[in-house]
């Protein structure tokens, strides 16, 4: 049977079970798009090509399925740049489709015309320029396959418009053969005797646990791993979810802004068992001063990201769900010889608790994040923007379930929180989905608000508004003399509860500590979108706080007085 290039690609989307397309029409996809409407996969019109791969991309952090979305040609395709990155940063598994001039137009600067597979190479997985309609169901077919299996990530395909009129005969293969390309399925059992040995011989073990732990799914594993030898456990702000945070042996996050608690466990430990972490900048801080004391264990499924950065003891090379489940076989259970190092680590605990003064005067962005938590029950899928927004939110929001923090951690995209949002409830339809923002990442997308509206989505967007690009404004605080340049937006944005209520959503402004609660709750009460404005103090800091190129044992900010 012969069909049309248009006609093969939706028929592909649909043998992977794929049910919702994010996406933004142009000249170029006109023909994929008349199939679009013919078809049962759903769509969701974003405002911003940005904002339909940040929804694509979110949709699959908090399914664990791959997102799919598509574009036009040219700036369609270029406006996709940055979701891309973030989700490869991230290691998303993403499938993006983009538009673009005939085959014989090609190289000639025609209209609309962008090389997206040369823009993208760095940013991908993998990309194809479609050159023969014959091989359009191979290509979806890969790349589905290449996204999501060993380390995820998004992947580029480029779909010439002559390719969607083309006929070929459509034939989905039922397996893929990449010539070297290999998922590794087999573990080292020697590496992970050695492992075990280290576990077994240490006094103050830590679990670092990193957004890896996540995608494979063994947050079981990590309980049960952390009970059995009475380990702490510290997360990435990827990680976050992979253990609950409310459990005794939680640590929190760890890095610039982690506790102090969790930062003195990593600079005192004697084993630092890593799992699915990548071992960034912001968690290690200065790298010669990281875990000094500490043999380290890093388990990864991508080769390239052991000794990248620090100095690793045991390597282990594999998918993070079979390596555990050997692991916790060899492993000794704890008999009690590291109550004293868990007795330091309480001790830290109860001396340097993440704390803020509440004066009873002004809304504090901190006590925002913590009503949240409570009126959700720490239920919610929780997604921000980037800066101080998203570290309170990493602070403050006790997470104790997988997929319930979707952040943008490596690239650090503003402008990602608020399709992340839409994504995320498209995704799980059923939970409360709340957006963390700052009044200057909310502006990077927030024309989306009226994609939420369009589909009467009940996310709920709360704006912790303090007039600054707070994250900028706090480093010139502290580094730059007090010299904000460039970062007031004081009498400078719009009324945010205008702007919602201008694409039709529900506006709330908050004001008084006393307000927080109830508007909280009648947000949740409405069921469509709102928009809270929360005028919070403007000049709060996010501690604790590690100096660019510190130590993490140098933290600033954050005692109790």
């Amino acid at each position: 049977m012969e069909l049309t290039g248009a006609q093969i690609l939706i028929r592909c989307l649909q043998e992977e079970g794929v049910d919702t397309i994010f996406g933004y029409p142009g000249g170029r996809v006109l023909n994929i798009y008349d199939e679009i409407f013919k078809s049962n996969i759903g769509h969701i019109l974003t405002r911003h090509e940005q904002g339909a791969v940040h929804a694509a991309d979110a949709y699959a952090r908090v399914t664990g399925r791959p997102g799919v979305c598509i574009t036009t040609s040219g700036p369609g395709a270029t406006n996709a740049v940055t979701g891309i990155a973030t989700a490869h940063m991230d290691s998303v598994p993403l499938i993006v489709f983009t538009g673009q001039v005939g085959l014989t137009s090609l190289g000639r600067d025609s209209f609309q015309e962008a090389d997206i597979t040369g823009i993208t190479l760095p940013i991908t997985k993998h990309s194809y320029l479609v050159k023969d309609t014959k091989d359009l169901a191979r290509i979806i077919k890969e790349a589905f396959y290449i996204a999501t299996t060993g380390r995820p990530g998004p992947v580029v395909i480029d779909v010439p418009s002559d390719i969607t009129v083309n006929k070929a005969r459509f034939d989905y293969p039922k397996t893929v053969n990449l010539r070297g390309y290999r998922v590794l399925k087999k573990v080292n059992l020697l590496q992970i005797n050695q492992a075990a040995n280290v576990i077994n011989e240490s006094y103050r073990p830590v679990l670092y646990v990193g957004g890896g732990a996540i995608i494979s799914g063994i947050t079981d594993e990590i309980l049960a791993l952390a009970e059995k030898v009475k380990i702490p456990v510290t997360t990435t702000l990827m990680g976050l979810g992979a253990f609950p945070e409310t459990h005794r042996l939680s640590l929190g996050m760890l890095g610039m802004h982690g506790t102090h608690y969790a930062n003195y466990a990593i600079c005192e430990c004697d084993c630092l068992i890593a799992v699915g972490a990548r071992f960034d900048d912001r968690v290690t801080g200065k790298i010669e001063t990281f875990a000094p004391k500490a043999r380290v264990v890093h388990i990864d499924i991508d080769a390239a990201e052991i000794g990248k950065n620090v100095r690793v003891d045991v390597p282990i090379v594999g998918d993070a769900r079979t390596v555990l489940i050997e692991l916790l076989a060899r492993v000794n259970a704890d008999t009690g010889e590291r109550a004293e190092w868990l007795d330091r680590v309480e001790q830290w605990k109860q001396e340097y608790p993440l704390h803020y003064t509440q004066d009873g005067e002004n809304v504090k962005p901190q006590h925002v994040i913590e009503q949240i938590y409570e009126v959700t029950r720490g239920e919610a899928i929780i997604t921000t923007e980037v800066g101080q927004n998203q570290m309170w939110a990493a602070q403050y929001y006790k997470f104790s379930q997988p997929r319930t923090m979707v952040t943008s951690g490596g690239l650090g995209t503003m402008g990602f929180g608020l399709p992340a949002a839409i994504g995320a409830q498209i995704g799980q339809p059923d939970k409360i989905v709340f957006g963390i923002s700052g009044d200057g990442s909310f502006q990077m997308n927030s024309q989306e608000m009226a994609t939420a509206v369009a589909y009467n989505l009940p996310v709920k967007v709360a704006i912790l508004n303090n007039g600054y690009l707070g994250m900028v404004r706090q480093w010139q605080q502290l580094f730059y003399g007090g010299r904000y340049s460039q970062t007031d937006l004081l009498g400078v944005s719009p009324d945010f509860v205008k702007l919602a209520e201008a694409y039709g959503a529900v506006g709330i402004r908050v004001e008084r500590p006393e307000e927080v609660r109830p508007a909280l709750e009648k947000a949740l009460s409405i069921p469509g979108p709102v928009l809270l404005d929360f005028v919070v103090d403007r000049e709060e800091n996010v501690f604790p706080m590690v100096p660019p190129g510190g130590s993490l044992d140098d933290m600033l900010g954050g005692c109790m007085d």
